[in-house]
C-alpha cells in the first residue's frame, strides 16, 4: 500500500468514526414503564402511540429510541419489580412512568401506590436517568375521596422529587366514545395520533 492510499485509508476511517459518532452520540433513549394504555390493548403494534411518537420525533430531526416495557394489566408494584432489570438492559436517558390505573381501577391503598411509584422514580434516578411521571386519572364511582387522593399522588410526587410531570395520556379522548373501544377505558387507533401528538408536544420541551 502506497503512500497515498495509506493517508485516503485514514481520512476514510476518521471520517467514518466522526459521522459514526456524531449520530450515536445525539441518540437519547426513552423507556416507558406503562400498563395495557401504552402497550396497546387490542390495536396493531404499528399503530400504537409509541410508534407513531417515535417515528414523528426522529422525522423532526430529534434522534430519540423509545423502548416500550409496556405491560397490559401492569400496576405500580410490577414495574418496581422490573426497573431495575430494565434499566440495567436499555440504560436510558428518560424513563416516562405510565403506571397506576390498575392499582386505582383494583382499590389499591393510596400509600403503597405512591410508595411504589416513589422507588421507581428513585431507582430511574439513580440510574443517571431522568424520570417523567404522567398523571393517572380513574372514572369517578370510585368515590370523590378515593379518586380525589389517587389522582394527588402524581402531583405529590412530582413537587417532593421535583420531577417533570405530564399530562394524563387519555385527557384529549377519553370522553369521546368514537376514540375508545367498547370498554370505554382503552382508546383506539383513531385516538393513537391523538395521544402521540399530545406527549411530543410536552416531551420536545425536556428532550431538546
Amino acid at each position: 500500500m502506497n503512500f497515498l492510499e495509506k493517508n485516503g485509508l485514514k481520512i476514510f476511517i476518521f471520517l467514518f468514526l466522526t459521522f459514526f459518532y456524531s449520530i450515536t452520540a445525539h441518540t437519547k433513549t426513552l423507556l416507558i414503564l406503562g400498563d395495557s394504555i401504552s402497550a396497546g390493548y387490542g390495536i396493531k403494534e404499528s399503530d400504537n402511540w409509541v410508534r407513531l411518537l417515535e417515528t414523528s420525533v426522529n422525522s423532526l430531526g430529534t434522534k430519540l429510541n423509545i423502548v416500550n416495557s409496556s405491560v397490559s394489566g401492569d400496576t405500580t408494584i410490577g414495574g418496581l419489580s422490573r426497573i431495575q432489570s430494565d434499566l440495567k438492559e436499555y440504560k436510558p436517558d428518560f424513563v416516562l412512568i405510565e403506571l397506576g390505573g390498575n392499582d386505582g381501577m383494583r382499590g389499591y391503598p393510596i400509600e403503597n401506590i405512591k410508595s411504589n411509584l416513589l422507588q421507581i422514580s428513585d431507582a430511574v434516578i439513580e440510574a443517571n436517568a431522568m424520570p417523567l411521571i404522567m398523571q393517572i386519572r380513574i372514572p369517578p364511582n370510585y368515590g370523590k375521596r378515593y379518586v380525589a387522593a389517587f389522582e394527588s399522588i402524581y402531583s405529590q410526587i412530582a413537587e417532593e422529587k421535583n420531577l417533570v410531570m405530564l399530562s394524563f395520556l387519555l385527557e384529549k379522548v377519553a370522553l369521546d366514545e368514537n376514540l375508545m373501544q367498547r370498554d370505554g377505558i382503552h382508546p383506539n387507533s383513531k385516538a393513537q395520533p391523538i395521544i402521540a401528538n399530545q406527549v411530543q408536544e410536552e416531551l420536545l420541551r425536556i428532550i431538546k
